[in-house]
């Protein structure tokens, strides 16, 4: 039980104790009865506690859920009652008709409600009070996108505009990940936890933690679909096969790895670029380093320099398996 909120919970039994004792007070011919008047408030008190207990993890778009369904519930039932089909009629049998036409209006509204609580964004919004003129556009980060840690940079330029959200399900699932025996599984966690916090670092940076659980799908990549179905929001991610899923609901996602292969410069013959070597090549002469995407550059009768950074000039560039080989040779100082 939360520490915070036992006393609470005691000094309202407390008080409902009292209010069993003052009801006998206030009427005399109860003073007899005190004691079982205390005894029915302390109950009262302990049940509504227990209630209290029993909706934990109840959340506040749960409520506002129940609310709206009473409330169309309870319009449709008044709209029937109020119809010609009840003009007329024994009057008694008249009022069980409205009397079940409520029950059973309220109970069907308030499931439905319920069942659909994180569909409709309109009738509850999440998180984002703004007008309905303003739109706020919301982009949902997975576990992969803050274990590669990418996205705190791309944040920190602000050419993110929208708002990030990170469902709570992400965030156990990071945690889980950090507390694994595995030390690759750990370090791959922390990692994520460090990027969260370099997140909430930033300045202007619009972070939200996304508290409802989505209850229909089990896998993690389903829920993140699903929620970016409900709020209309982007998936970022590093997953080709999140992507893939995405892109099949028809909900917008975007691969770092993708953007990544897309913002690199196109090497074009002539180019002059510096270049450390790092092994020998094949051929007599021939040293080999990597460019800053991992591309294989080949340069001519630079055994000698290997080990150091030296200035080349692209002669050729050749597609290969794993990317693109470079060819360049040295130019003198």
């Amino acid at each position: 039980m939360n520490k915070t909120l036992l006393p609470i919970r005691a000094l309202f039994v407390a008080l409902c104790a009292a209010a069993g004792w003052l009801v006998c007070y206030t009427v005399r011919d109860w003073d007899a009865h005190q004691t079982l008047a205390i005894f029915i408030g302390l109950a009262i008190g302990c049940l509504v506690v227990l209630v209290d207990i029993m909706l934990k993890g109840f959340s506040l778009r749960g409520l506002s859920a129940i609310t709206f369904g009473l409330a169309v519930g309870t319009v449709i039932s008044y709209m029937i009652s109020n119809s010609p089909l009840l003009e007329q009629g024994d009057p008694q049998i008249i009022f069980l008709v409205r009397l079940t036409l409520f029950i059973v209006c309220t109970y069907l509204a308030t499931v439905i409600a319920l069942r659909g609580k994180d569909e409709f964004n309109l009738v509850i919004p999440y998180v984002r009070f703004v007008p309905h003129e303003v739109e706020a556009p919301l982009i949902i980060v997975d576990t992969s996108a803050l274990i590669d840690g990418r996205i705190s940079r791309v944040s920190e330029t602000g050419f993110i505009g929208a708002a990030l959200v990170i469902p709570q399900f992400v965030l156990n699932e990071l945690q889980r990940i950090a507390d694994s025996t595995d030390p690759h599984m750990q370090a791959r966690g922390r990692r994520g936890l460090e990027t969260l916090g370099e997140l909430r670092r930033i300045k202007n940076m619009d972070l939200r933690i996304h508290e409802s659980e989505v209850g229909k799908p089990a896998d993690i990549d389903a829920k993140l679909v699903f929620l970016a179905q409900s709020m209309r929001a982007k998936l970022l991610t590093t997953s080709y096969n999140l992507a893939k899923l995405a892109e099949f609901h028809s909900v917008a996602a975007l691969n770092l790895n993708t953007l990544g292969k897309a913002i690199r410069p196109e090497l074009v013959t002539g180019e002059i670029l510096e270049v450390e070597l790092t092994k020998a090549g094949k051929e007599d002469g021939q040293a080999i380093g990597y460019l800053d995407d991992n591309s294989l550059i080949v340069v001519n009768n630079a055994r000698n320099h290997i080990g150091r950074v030296v200035t080349v000039e692209i002669v050729s560039v050749l597609p290969s398996s794993a990317g693109k080989m470079v060819f360049a040779r040295l130019v003198e100082a």
